[in-house]
């Protein structure tokens, strides 16, 4: 069965995702006088940690703003934003409702620990590929990127995300390796150690933005698109079962665990992500 949060909520329940709750700067229930639009409270959690997503709710007419995006607002008030790995300080949110001025709160990030494993007598070529697969990694990831621009009025995003295999997990979000002392990017997602051609389910509703079974580095790689900004990614796929463009259901099958790709044993890697921002998909599951 497919759990949805009610659009009528005055707050989220969230534990990964950051529960929402009211902030300074609320409005008064009627704003301009007879015949003008009625205020809502702004809902916005106190504080968030680093990697996770942030959904907040407001009037459904209001225009929302961070970190340079204007955010979309669904017609029951909710927005959605993440926090990157490594950003410190506050998230500024700045929301004007249509009988008021601009109001900005802040969210405080919290810091997480990320371990480094250091790893040394890999082969260089592992560490370095050569200029033509280094070229070819290139163009295969700008493809990735260019679909995660996406900002589709989807709600997929609101959804109680579940599990998309059921396993073990064995890579975390946000952890980084050093080989042979060269620091490699962080760890963008989380490897969930499972049987190959383990069906894989959609974690929430949304749309395959892509789908491609041969990429140099990641396998069979798929994106499905939730709405605001927010996708999941699934690496190292067997088997793709959707193609672009078909519209999913939360727990529909849309793949089978593999080692396709760069991948040393069978295993499904789940990224998240709000744009480009990277998002940790276990905060998100974790929510009550």
């Amino acid at each position: 069965m497919r759990r949805v949060l009610l659009p009528l909520l005055p707050c989220f329940a969230l534990a990964g995702i950051a529960a929402a709750q009211s902030v300074a700067g609320d409005a008064s229930p009627m704003v301009g006088g007879e015949g003008a639009v009625p205020a809502r409270a702004t809902r916005l959690p106190a504080s968030a940690q680093q990697g996770a997503m942030v959904l907040g709710v407001t009037h459904p007419a209001a225009t929302v703003e961070h970190a340079g995006r204007s955010l979309r607002v669904t017609t029951y008030g909710s927005f959605a934003f993440g926090i990157s790995r490594d950003q410190t300080g506050e998230a500024i949110v700045r929301i004007r409702q249509p009988a008021s001025g601009w109001i900005e709160h802040r969210v405080a990030i919290t810091p997480r620990d990320w371990p480094v494993e250091r790893i040394d007598g890999v082969p260089p070529a592992t560490v370095n590929p050569p200029k033509a697969i280094a070229e070819r990694i290139e163009r295969e990831q700008a493809r990735v990127v260019a679909v995660r621009s996406r900002d589709d009025a989807r709600t997929g995003f609101a959804q109680a995300f579940i599990w998309p295999v059921q396993g073990r997990v064995s890579g975390r979000f946000g952890n980084q390796r050093v080989y042979n002392g060269t620091p490699k990017s962080p760890h963008s997602g989380m490897d969930i150690a499972a049987p190959n051609g383990t069906p894989v389910k959609a974690p929430a509703d949304g749309v395959v933005s892509f789908a491609d079974a041969s990429l140099y580095l990641t396998g069979g790689t798929m994106v499905l698109d939730h709405g605001h900004g927010i996708s999941s990614n699934f690496l190292h796929l067997s088997r793709i079962d959707a193609r672009v463009g078909d519209v999913v259901k939360q727990g529909d099958v849309i793949g089978a665990v593999g080692a396709t790709g760069r991948a040393t044993g069978a295993h499904l890697h789940w990224g998240m992500n709000w744009f480009d921002v990277r998002i940790d998909p276990l905060l998100v599951l974790e929510r009550k």
